[in-house]
């Protein structure tokens, strides 16, 4: 209990520690309303209960790293159960009378049991933590030197770590040490309180004033640093703490995770397309570096740093944080930041290094999406700065002459498909299936192989299908990935028209890259249509008995998830059972599903030379698969079929690359 001079003394560091709380909170709150659109209040009450259970049990942060994110959840969770102690402890020493949580109750018991293993857990995570940090120095946790890292991260990161260390050990210590001396006081062992009990017995023989002083000066010690971290903490990483829940509750909602707001290009009073400073950005991405863990799990899993090229998206967002420590007055006033994202936040070579995967975004345990931040900045280095790599104009010409990145004229189009009998929609004006072809199977030789291998298939089951034939042009996928918008826009539109003038039942696409432009960045420009990838379709015929397969393919198979079939979409099942019906055995390589690696094509690298790194992001995946011991590599995305063939080249590998279609194709009945 403390005395009356202590009360008021508590009382008058609690309005100071709340009153800078404050006035940094409302800083925060002003430079987040910076930013563009609002919050998406019309699915909180269908997030909360979901993103409180991933709160609760920290299920994102298992994704990997086993062992660091259980220590780390000893750590969260005891942060949690604390919020109850310190209020308990609060009472017991304004309140002692009224104390709810007392020893005499069972359920008090129980509590102080808890919290005494608790302590001790939280103690054992931290003290590991520091370890891995300080001692062992985890190479996940820092970026390599040639990545571009605010000055300031590359000491405050460290600095922050150790003083929220330090914190935790100082403030969770402090209380269970103080627990202590409250037993020693009783001049009994509380079998309840195992862990404070034995630290107990180094007071024996204490008087019991020093007994009295050693409780007191624990509790100040336990709240004082309470009080003082308060307003720290809402300018280090741990901010993550408050922002991180209001990021997974308020995030607008996306039909995927590289969904893209469109932009209005008939708007005349926007005058600037694109992202080019911080406060330009949307406000949930603002949110989002206040909402950084600075884990770096973004970093572990993203196939351009993984081969050696200058982009971190984890540095993105901790670039983001430290300017917004430096300059977030200014912004908060409505003023103009001093810089350019691309002068403090993220270099031009590592803007374009981007392959669009999204595993940045599905492995963030706080829903932070780098990858809309550079994808932004690509928009506005292209349509107002026409800045961007050269090879990419091929790509952009051949869209805007031809509607496809490789410039094929239109009238041949249909050249893969001659001696199959193919309808178009002229022939076929209402068929049960439509089948967007898309570009890469009319032009290339490989893709054109799994296209014929897919018609042959459609034919054998006798479906209903017809081809766009000359009237189909490129989705528009490479050039909004690559930033060109209004071309997007063009060729979104003109097949929207086209589209819902056919109203098809259903599309179905050999390619993931149109699946996710038709299915989820059609419908802001009026297009709704349901869309099937070919996997889930043959699937589909197999298991309704319209497909018939004569024998079971005997080779040993390893499969490649493409980002835009499986991280984008979740469709990881269907190409699967497809190998599975084919009798093939399958062997998964060690990043697969939603942890599969890209092949590189993604972000439209397919149309500019790699930038810079210590290897090609297709040869490491090519040798992923090749470790594997399969002898066929499986993929569900021309693109993919591309990168591969071309890597196994490289080093002259026998293991063949083919399409799903290809697989199935040569065991029909």
């Amino acid at each position: 209990m403390l005395t009356t001079v202590e009360k008021v003394l508590f009382l008058f560091a609690v309005t100071a520690s709340i009153f800078a709380a404050y006035k940094v909170s409302r800083q925060i709150v002003e430079v987040i309303s910076r930013g563009s659109g609002k919050p998406d209040v019309n699915n909180v009450r269908e997030r909360l209960v979901k993103n409180l259970v991933r709160t609760v049990t920290l299920k994102p942060t298992f994704k990997i790293r086993i062992l660091p994110s259980l220590f780390h959840s000893f750590i969260a969770w005891g942060f949690l159960f604390y919020l109850l102690v310190n209020l308990d402890d609060i009472q017991k020493a304004f309140f002692h009378q009224l104390r709810i949580l007392n020893q005499d109750t069972l359920a008090g018991r129980i509590y102080h049991s808890l919290a005494d293993v608790i302590s001790i857990a939280v103690l054992t995570g931290m003290t590991f933590m520091l370890l891995r940090r300080f001692v062992l120095k985890d190479r996940n946790l820092t970026t390599r030197p040639d990545i571009f890292l605010h000055p300031a991260a590359r000491t405050g990161i460290l600095r922050d770590s150790a003083i929220v260390g330090i914190f935790i050990l100082f403030h969770v210590g402090s209380r269970w040490i103080g627990q202590s001396f409250t037993i020693a006081l009783q001049g009994t062992a509380d079998h309840w309180q195992p862990f404070a009990t034995l630290v107990s017995n180094l007071w024996i023989g204490w008087s019991p004033l020093a007994l009295k002083i050693g409780e007191h000066v624990c509790f100040w010690f336990a709240f004082g640093s309470i009080l003082l971290f308060i307003p720290y903490f809402l300018v280090s990483k741990h901010l993550h703490l408050i922002c991180a829940p209001l990021n997974l509750i308020l995030k607008p909602k996306h039909r995927s995770i590289g969904e893209l707001n469109s932009l209005n290009f008939d708007d005349e009073s926007v005058e600037q397309f694109g992202v080019s400073r911080l406060e330009q950005l949307g406000w949930e991405q603002l949110l989002d570096a206040y909402a950084c863990i600075m884990c770096y799990r973004c970093q572990e899993v993203c196939p351009a740093y993984n081969t050696g090229k200058v982009l971190s998206p984890a540095t993105l967002e901790i670039n983001k944080r430290y300017f917004l420590n430096s300059e977030g007055a200014k912004i908060a006033r409505g003023e103009q930041s001093s810089q350019s994202l691309i002068e403090f936040a993220i270099s031009p070579e590592a803007v374009w290094a981007c392959t669009a995967c999204g595993a940045c975004v599905e492995i963030c345990p706080v829903s932070n999406e780098p990858m809309r931040d550079i994808l932004d900045i690509r928009r506005f280095q292209v349509l107002m700065e026409n800045d961007f790599p050269d090879q990419l104009q091929t790509a952009f010409r051949g869209m805007e002459r031809n509607a496809n990145p490789w410039n094929l004229a239109q009238v041949e189009r249909m050249k893969w498909a001659e001696g199959l009998n193919v309808a178009t929609i002229e022939q076929r004006p209402k068929p049960e299936i439509l089948w967007w072809v898309g570009c890469a199977p009319a032009t290339d030789e490989h893709a054109k192989k799994a296209a014929r291998a897919f018609a042959k298939i459609l034919n054998t089951t006798g479906i209903d299908y017809a081809v766009l034939g000359k009237y189909e042009q490129c989705s528009g996928d490479s050039a909004r990935r690559s930033g060109n918008e209004f071309l997007f826009s063009e060729l979104a539109s003109a097949n929207i028209v086209q589209l819902n003038q056919i109203a098809p039942k259903r599309i179905v696409t050999t390619c993931p890259h149109c699946l996710h432009t038709l299915k989820n960045e059609y419908p802001a420009f009026g297009g709704n249509y349901q869309v099937v990838h070919h996997s889930q379709l043959i699937t589909e015929l197999i298991s309704s008995g319209r497909l018939k397969l004569k024998k079971s393919f005997q080779a040993k198979i390893t499969f490649h998830d493409p980002c835009y079939l499986g991280r984008h979409n979740h469709i990881f099942e269907a190409p699967r059972e497809v190998l599975n019906d084919s009798g093939a055995k399958l062997v998964e390589m060690p990043r697969h599903a939603r942890n599969s690696f890209c092949c590189g094509a993604g972000g439209a690298q397919m149309w500019k030379e790699e930038e810079h790194g210590s290897e090609r992001v297709n040869a490491n995946r090519f040798r992923e698969a090749q470790q594997t011991g399969a002898s066929i590599l499986a993929v569900g995305c021309p693109f993919c079929m591309l990168m591969f063939t071309d890597a196994g080249k490289q080093v002259n590998s026998e293991m063949e690359v083919q399409d799903l279609a290809e697989i199935v194709v040569e065991l029909i009945e």
